[in-house]
């Protein structure tokens, strides 16, 4: 009997090891073993550790010929764009003013605004205030080009009953800015025309910022350079999901697509991104096959030589001609998220895990000791619902953290 007891008890010790190592491997509170792993409910994302530079990254730094004005710098050929209303003027002086801080006070890019109305003095005055850059609409600073009316007014094609019939149906339905045109308008010209204005006719990348947006981080390389010398094309911060009430018909007008251009799509393509049915069944189900997985396009960092591929604008004026910009609301962040998944290769769109980010209610937020004021891991400030809208696991599941 002596000797049964320490057996027994070794065996309890044993059982209890069995399973002490099972819930370390299979249990809800550990972390992901994988970056694709379903983040939402830790206390912060891991992906968001920042050892370093990204990988490969050149530096170039303010003190490498990064004068104003473009001759005699190493600047990439870039922009700063804004698309802005002369009402907005505090909101984007506030992300002007956080992103001069923390990156373009070091780089000197240009800061390019675009409005469909005449920018007012005050406008001017102020935007020239927050920087050293040029800011500038073509060949002279503030030279005045507004955006041309053929590209933000409603095409001809478009019928105006069934526009007002719809827009009432997306109110109904709490389609955010589904019944302003304007909304419709600015949807359609970030898709697919933006890029063709004549101020940027001889610019090829560009980082897109919107008033209001905050960024937390000092980034003390060039990201256009990265950009260029990692052979990216597209970058982000933020990837959700979207309202398939708002785009019901956009996949299956994409299909029609690739059937009449299967040529189009890249082997390297994102699209079991693109149609995941798993995670959000509901979304894929009422978007007709898409996941409703996006690229926040309030901030988007790209070479705009893929929008003008013959692929990319065969693509657009499909879809401008099939009408969802104004029957539906067909958003750029889904338009473009799309033809990227499908007709890029997806190991040029880079995730800037180390860019601090926030666009009313979501962040991107690094841990690094180059981040302040926002918290680590943070991904929405608005109610806890919000957390499922986050589909970065998605994208690191099925491609990478890039």
């Amino acid at each position: 009997m002596a000797v049964a007891r320490p057996l027994r008890v070794l065996g309890l010790i044993a059982i209890g090891l069995w399973v002490f190592f099972l819930y370390q491997l299979f249990g809800p509170t550990g972390s992901p073993k994988a970056p694709g792993e379903h983040v939402e409910n830790m206390d912060r994302d891991p992906n968001l550790d920042i050892t370093g530079e990204p990988e490969g990254v050149i530096l170039r730094r303010a003190d490498k010929g990064y004068a104003p004005g473009p001759e005699g710098t190493s600047r990439i050929n870039a922009t700063l764009l804004s698309l802005v209303r002369n009402e907005e003027v505090d909101g984007i002086v506030q992300a002007m003013r956080d992103l001069e801080r923390t990156w373009n006070s070091k780089f000197n890019y240009p800061w390019t605004f675009f409005n469909d109305k005449p920018f007012s003095e005050e406008f001017k005055k102020r935007t020239r205030a927050e920087t050293k850059a040029e800011i500038r609409y073509g060949r002279a600073a503030f030279e005045l080009q507004l955006i041309p009316a053929e590209h933000w007014d409603v095409p001809s094609w478009i019928n105006e009953e069934l526009f007002q019939e719809s827009a009432q149906i997306l109110k109904e339905n709490d389609i955010q800015y589904g019944s302003m045109k304007s909304y419709h308008q600015m949807c359609r010209w970030n898709s697919g025309l933006f890029y063709k204005h004549p101020a940027l006719k001889d610019t090829q990348y560009y980082w897109r910022v919107e008033p209001k947006v905050h960024f937390f981080c000092d980034v003390d390389y060039d990201v256009f350079r990265y950009m260029q010398d990692g052979n990216k094309t597209y970058g982000f911060t933020i990837n959700l999901y979207d309202a398939p009430a708002s785009i019901p018909t956009l996949w299956p007008e994409t299909a029609k697509f690739l059937a009449q251009h299967p040529e189009y799509m890249h082997e390297n393509n994102a699209m079991p991104w693109v149609t995941d049915n798993k995670r959000r069944p509901d979304h894929n189900s009422k978007a007709n096959g898409y996941s409703t997985c996006h690229f926040w396009t309030n901030f988007e960092i790209a070479d705009m030589s893929f929008w003008r591929s013959q692929a990319y604008e065969d693509y657009f004026n499909h879809l401008d001609r099939a009408g969802g910009f104004f029957y539906e609301r067909w958003g750029d962040a889904p338009v473009h998220s799309i033809a990227l998944g499908l007709f890029e290769d997806a190991s040029k769109i880079h995730w800037f895990r180390d860019i601090g980010y926030q666009h009313i209610p979501f962040f991107n937020c690094p841990n690094s000791p180059k981040c302040k004021g926002c918290v680590t891991g943070r991904f929405t400030d608005g109610e806890s619902w919000l957390m499922k809208e986050d589909c970065r696991p998605n994208w690191f599941k099925y491609v990478g953290l890039g």
